[in-house]
């Protein structure tokens, strides 16, 4: 005789939002492939590279009315059972009513050891299936390493890996930002 085991049905967008809704501030979750996961504080070092990217990319994305903002969570419509929560995004257009971006146009992670697997696979994956989305960043917190996914007019992507001496070329932002400053004030 043997015995099946059941797995719950997948959560979709809809219901996660009704759960999160009544949720602290103070709790981050995300919608990954239809399980609720709530996600562990980042460590300060994770935090610094945060603050370092994001004020080289609000300075690039001011200048075209484009904003860049960390915390927010990304949909598709065309995806029900993922929300994910990337470390920074640049957006343009109408200010977010619910927090969740449809179209960004740069998404970056940050990575720990814990969520290297989902920003590299999964969630990379999900980014790239976004139609707006012109750049993925995977930016290493153990090392002065930059993972740039990106693409042009098509739909294909392609992959840079950068250094420390290197600069992350932005066109559609129409800047660039040095490896080095994601950097400042972190031991390498």
């Amino acid at each position: 005789m043997s015995l099946a085991l059941r797995r719950a049905p997948r959560m979709r967008v809809a219901e996660f939002l009704k759960m999160i809704r009544d949720r602290p501030d103070e709790e981050r979750w995300e919608l990954l492939d239809g399980e609720a996961v709530l996600m562990a504080p980042p460590g300060e070092r994770h935090q610094q590279i945060v603050m370092n990217l994001g004020r080289q990319l609000a300075t690039l994305a001011e200048k075209l009315g484009c904003r860049a903002l960390p915390g927010l969570g990304l949909r598709n419509d065309f995806v029900e059972d993922y929300a994910p929560i990337p470390g920074l995004v640049v957006l343009r257009g109408p200010h977010l009513s619910d927090g969740y971006a449809r179209d960004p146009l740069i998404v970056t992670a940050v990575l720990s050891p814990s969520t290297m697997h989902n920003d590299r696979g999964r969630k990379a994956e999900f980014y790239q299936g976004l139609q707006t989305l012109r750049a993925y960043l995977v930016v290493y917190s153990d090392e002065a390493r930059v993972e740039i996914w990106s693409r042009g007019n098509g739909p294909d992507w392609s992959l840079r890996v950068l250094g420390h001496d290197d600069v992350i070329s932005l066109p559609d932002l129409g800047g660039e930002v040095p490896v080095a400053a994601l950097y400042n004030g972190i031991p390498l």
